[in-house]
């Protein structure tokens, strides 16, 4: 290497977000494997590599000894004495034994590290990057598709939206920008994965999150969510503060904010539910929009009969039971419903 060659890889670390110490001590520790493997005279060598000027230079080590049995690990101390009166027993001896046509080696030894270094430090920058935003959402371009899953580019990386992680009978094209759920961040062998999901529940969260001020600022809260991707979504919200309409909020003047939510997730209906630490409360306002008549809980396994009127029975089940059931996970009580009488 030379001063040039150190000017370009300090340019290129900085470029890339990289120690540069981190490349040299890992060249350093490459060229003693290479001057091993290629010349093996000394059997304990050190390398240093100048940080100012780029010379390379090798050095056998050998511990300073009364008495020499390996002279390829040890050297007496009258002989270290002659290098330098301040060896003492026990101290470490460097001499030079840098080969004439090491440059060469080391010169290809530099092109291999440096590569593999810097593409393992990106990965690593990738991999911590992206891991927060683990649970949060990204915006990509969808830029194909390989047996169902659609590979999205987020940025410096390329994320894939499995197949089971897509919503049944949203349109996906090349090209399309389109708004994902970081579910899970992998580090493997072949760097960083990221998985992406449009059905999650957190997918819904976040969005409101992003369009709602009252939750970024902590006034309104968000308790619990159930989603069936695609048809319907019920979230419940709560604020400590009593002048804060929780519901109000997160519908938004004349509902522009969930309007807003709703058409990100291809007009998936969204039920906006006050939530109750009151199980009677809380059961009655999740079956919305139908009117609940009477709530019995019973407490041991956790299941609620729910009277409603006989002409909002269907209503209170929903379409193919989707209403009490996606009730039955927003609150976490079983739900049996029957009609009664106003």
């Amino acid at each position: 290497m030379n001063e040039e060659l150190l000017s370009a890889l300090a340019d290129l670390c900085k470029e890339k977000g990289i120690d540069k110490e981190v490349i040299l001590d890992a060249l350093e520790a490459a060229l003693v494997a290479a001057y091993k493997r290629n010349f093996a005279s000394a059997q304990n060598v050190d390398v240093q590599l100048d940080r100012t000027t780029g010379q390379i230079s090798v050095y056998a080590q050998k511990e300073v000894v009364d008495e020499v049995y390996d002279d390829q690990l040890e050297i007496s101390l009258d002989d270290a004495k002659k290098l330098s009166g301040a060896y003492e027993i026990g101290d470490i001896v460097n001499i030079e034994v840098t080969p004439r046509n090491f440059g060469r080696i080391a010169a290809m030894t530099a092109k291999q590290v440096v590569t593999q270094r810097i593409r393992e430090a990106e990965r690593g920058i990738i991999y911590s990057e992206y891991t927060q935003k683990e649970n949060d959402i990204v915006t990509g371009k969808i830029e194909r598709k390989e047996r169902g899953n659609l590979f999205v580019d987020i940025g410096k990386i390329e994320a894939m939206l499995p197949l089971n992680e897509q919503v049944a009978g949203e349109d996906y094209e090349i090209g399309q920008m389109i708004k994902c759920y970081v579910s899970e961040v992998r580090n493997g062998t072949k760097g960083t994965q990221i998985i992406l999901s449009r059905t999650h529940p957190g997918l819904v969260k976040r969005l409101f999150f992003q369009e709602v001020p009252e939750i970024q600022e902590g006034l309104v809260e968000i308790k619990s969510i159930s989603r069936e991707a695609g048809s319907r979504t019920k979230i419940a919200v709560y604020s400590q503060d009593p002048d804060v309409d929780a519901q109000g909020a997160c519908i938004g003047p004349k509902g522009l904010r969930v309007q807003t939510i709703g058409e990100e997730l291809g007009d998936e209906k969204i039920d906006i539910i006050k939530w109750s630490d009151n199980p009677v409360e809380f059961i009655s306002a999740s079956l919305s929009p139908s009117k609940v008549l009477s709530v019995e809980l019973n407490e041991e396994d956790k299941t609620a009969k729910v009277t409603v009127p006989e002409y909002q029975l269907s209503l209170a089940i929903g379409k193919s039971g989707q209403n009490v059931r996606l009730a039955a996970r927003l609150t976490g009580w079983k739900i049996d419903i029957s009609s009664g009488q106003e």
